[in-house]
This record gives C-alpha cells, structure tokens and sequence, in this order.
C-alpha cells in the first residue's frame, strides 16, 4: 500500500508575497540626488549700481566644443592642466595685470586680506559634448575651489576644509568664492 504524500499548502503563498513586496517598497529609502550641486547667487537689490559689470580680466573662460576639446582662454588645454590653471585665475598669487582685480577686505577669522574681488569662471558646452567630458571639466573647477579651501584653511587653522566649523567654513567660502557661470550650450563649432 502507497502512502500519499501530504501537500505543502500554497493558497496564501501570493499574499505573503505580496506583503513582502509591500514592506521592501515601504522600507527601501532611494537615493535620487544626482548632479552638482549648486547655490545660485542672491538676486542683487534695486539699489545696486550699474558699476557690477565684470571686467574681461576677472573672466576665466572655458569653452568645450562637440569634439570635446578644451578651450581655456581662447587656447586648446588639456583637462589634466585645467585644475591648475583655474586655481592660477582664482588666486592670482602674484597680483597679475591679466588676472581678477585684488582688494583689500576683511574676513572673520582672518582679518584684512588682499583677495581677488571678481574672480568669475565662465563655462559654456556645445551641445554636442559628451556627458564624460562636461562632468570632468566640472570636478577640475570644483576640485581648484577645494583645493584652494583646503590650502588656506589649512595654513589658517590647521585643519581641512571639511573639518572647520560652520563659522570657519563660512570665512574660507568668503575668501574663496565659487563663482562658476554657465553660458547656454550652443550649437555652432562641430558636429
């Protein structure tokens, strides 16, 4: 005589399922922040004169075309070379007649100091670039920001940029800006 052998019951095998589905939905947190990020600039007041207009010295231009060659200055550049130049415009060490306008102002934490007023990156992409090359000419001009940040902080109080408190952090922004423009991607100059 054969014994039958009993069923596993399957009726609620959907439901659990089910459940389980729910709960991983519920409970599973998802990432979505992609991109820069970016803090726009306060809108300037009514009252402020006309007199802002940026000099063409205080204008580091980058261009990249649908080709991905880089434009730094009207001149072909290699991205391994952008960092360094960048940070070059930002600090203008040297007080250079080509270079931002310095000027005196004060800063928490460190006082009077000879910084440039107006140092502004002006970035525009063909439509034509590839993704690649617009995200790694924008890690090379927010790496010259940090690396600057880092230095100054470092000569100033001893420590990295992202060790700092919320204060000091704020005194280093004030010394070292981050004032990337980005220009509309145009179509002309390739493909």
């Amino acid at each position: 005589m054969a014994r039958n052998i009993p069923e596993i019951p399957t009726a609620s095998m959907a439901d659990i399922a089910f459940m389980l589905l729910i709960f991983f939905l519920v409970a599973t947190t998802m990432d979505v922040d992609s991109g820069l990020a970016r803090t726009l600039p306060p809108m300037p007041d009514e009252e402020q004169e006309q007199d802002d207009r940026i000099r063409e010295r205080n204008i580091f231009t980058v261009r990249v075309d649908a080709q991905d060659r880089l434009l730094v200055e009207g001149q072909i550049a290699d991205i391994r070379n952008l960092r360094d130049l960048a940070k070059e415009f930002i600090a203008n060490p040297y007080d250079e007649a080509h270079l931002p306008e310095k000027e005196y102002q004060t800063i928490d934490f460190f006082g009077e100091v000879y910084i440039p007023r107006m140092a502004v990156i002006s970035l525009q992409n063909h439509r034509g670039t590839s993704y690649g090359m617009y995200i790694q000419v924008q890690n090379e001009l927010t790496g010259a920001y940090n690396e600057l940040r880092d230095e100054i902080s470092r000569e100033q109080f001893g420590q990295r940029f992202d060790q700092l408190n919320i204060d000091q952090q704020a005194a280093v922004r004030s010394y070292y800006p981050m004032r990337i423009s980005e220009a509309e991607p145009r179509q002309t100059g390739g493909r």
